[in-house]
């Protein structure tokens, strides 16, 4: 499902306080892509995503996908976008401590009515063997695999990655973002990645840069990495 963002503007602040952190993104992100947002700390990166995400309204411009546009939209109408539409992976895990690791993925499962099935889905994460074990039990890797999973078991047309290996060693975040690939290739969702890391660029489709609030480019990449390869 394609996703077109049309002149978002967003503001923080009042009067003399008042700062502009988004100036008016214009780009189309295309169905089945992988899109990563680079900048540097201040860009608005993360502000963008949130937009995308249902999470924070725009001051200006509005989000298409599908048959929504979150321009003017009720809180009603947002959470069934958010439901319909987005599955959210971030930097740290929010699993719930007393559920299985197939019980936290299971609790999205109820949030839409032809969710992906469930063993087939713990099998592409490789957490077939600690599906029964406790958040607590499994390293911060396999904790990132469930909560990719929890996005994903609606298989939402668009899921968002708002650095997903940043609380990760590198064997381990190399081992995230070849999961991420696989899952792109199988479900063809659009994603959306918040990163850092330009070396994580390099396996998207789509490379968005902002600085200041601002596109400042947009490049297809013809001659993406595969993650296995990436090196930092």
């Amino acid at each position: 499902m394609n996703l077109k963002i049309s002149n978002i503007r967003k503001f923080y602040g009042e009067n003399e306080s008042r700062i502009q952190v988004l100036k008016g993104i214009d780009c189309d992100i295309k169905d089945g892509e992988i899109c990563v947002l680079l900048g540097p700390s201040g860009s608005g990166k993360s502000t963008l995503l949130n937009i995308i995400g249902g999470l924070e309204s725009a001051d200006e411009g509005c989000i298409d996908i599908g048959d929504f546009c979150t321009d003017h939209m009720t809180e009603k109408e947002l959470s069934e976008y958010r439901r319909n539409n987005l599955g959210f992976v971030f930097q740290f895990y929010n699993l719930i401590p007393n559920l299985t690791i197939r019980e936290n993925i299971e609790v999205c499962a109820y949030l839409t009515k032809s969710p992906l099935a469930m063993d087939d889905l713990l099998d592409t994460l490789g957490l077939t063997a600690h599906q029964h074990k406790f958040p607590n039990q499994l390293s911060g890797g396999q904790q990132q695999r469930c909560a990719i999973g929890r996005a994903l078991v609606k298989n939402p047309p668009l899921l968002l990655f708002d650095e997903p290996t940043g609380a990760l060693d590198y064997n381990t975040s190399k081992e995230i973002l070849a999961l991420i690939e696989r899952i792109n290739q199988k479900y063809h969702n659009t994603m959306i990645i918040v990163t850092h890391n330009q070396s994580i660029s390099y396996m998207a489709d789509r490379i968005l840069k902002l600085h200041d609030g601002k596109i400042i480019s947009n490049t297809v990449n013809t001659d993406k990495t595969a993650a296995g390869d990436l090196e930092w």
